[in-house]
């Protein structure tokens, strides 16, 4: 098996998970314990930082495989919450693996801010068709690419495209696409009714990271008994 992810005794190649934010990462963390052929990444939010944390990984490591991973936005209507959807169209050896693990192929669009309305979310879908929107993958898969390392784009609904977010996130981020809390606080102070809104998108936000921490433990060991 090319990706080489199983665990042998001594010199291992890892498969890297890569991931924004905590918040996405932590669901996976917990269910695939302590693997030694696993590493698991967190990039930050957005095309710049992603190529920074990136760059400067692959001058310490190369991995066997890439996996860039956590939340996206639906643009398909007939894609709920916690669906895990994948793109791998340059790596035709994984697709059945991922299929296998439970995701299903898409098309994904990688945004430079995030989709906060259904009105957004029915813009990109019809200008551009594709299934899902995120802030990461286009650049991870570029620079994997470049170095030559298979790389695949596995992702999980989190707002589906008939939702709009609670807040505009896109307002609440530094220049440095970092969650400015003192802006958050303040958002809702003054609109205190989108308390309520948040807290269910935090719900939705941890079931969907546990569906997409299953996936992932499940294509790992699959490709690891391989």
């Amino acid at each position: 098996m090319k990706y080489e992810v199983r665990s042998p005794k001594s010199d291992i190649r890892k498969v890297w998970v890569c991931f924004a934010v905590k918040e996405e990462a932590g669901a996976f963390l917990r269910l695939v314990g302590e693997r030694r052929e696993v590493a698991t990444l967190l990039v930050g939010v957005g095309k710049q930082n992603a190529e920074r944390a990136m760059r400067a990984a692959l001058a310490k490591e190369r991995p066997a495989l890439v996996l860039t991973c956590g939340f996206a936005g639906g643009l398909d209507p007939q894609l709920p919450t916690g669906t895990v959807v994948f793109a791998a169209d340059r790596e035709p050896d994984l697709e059945p693996e991922l299929r296998a693990a439970g995701a299903k192929p898409g098309r994904l669009h990688c945004a430079d801010r995030v989709a906060a309305t259904a009105a957004e979310k029915r813009t990109l879908r019809d200008a551009i068709g594709a299934d899902a929107v995120e802030m990461e993958s286009q650049v991870i898969c570029a620079v994997c690419r470049e170095h030559k390392i298979p790389c695949a784009t596995v992702r999980v609904i989190l707002d589906e495209a008939q939702e709009d977010l609670p807040l505009d996130f896109n307002r609440l981020l530094t220049a440095e696409q970092e969650m400015n809390y003192a802006k958050l606080a303040l958002a809702l102070m003054r609109s205190p009714g989108k308390v309520g809104g948040l807290l269910r998108l935090q719900q939705q936000a941890r079931m969907a990271a546990a569906r997409l921490a299953e996936v992932l433990v499940r294509l790992i060991t699959g490709l690891g008994n391989e």
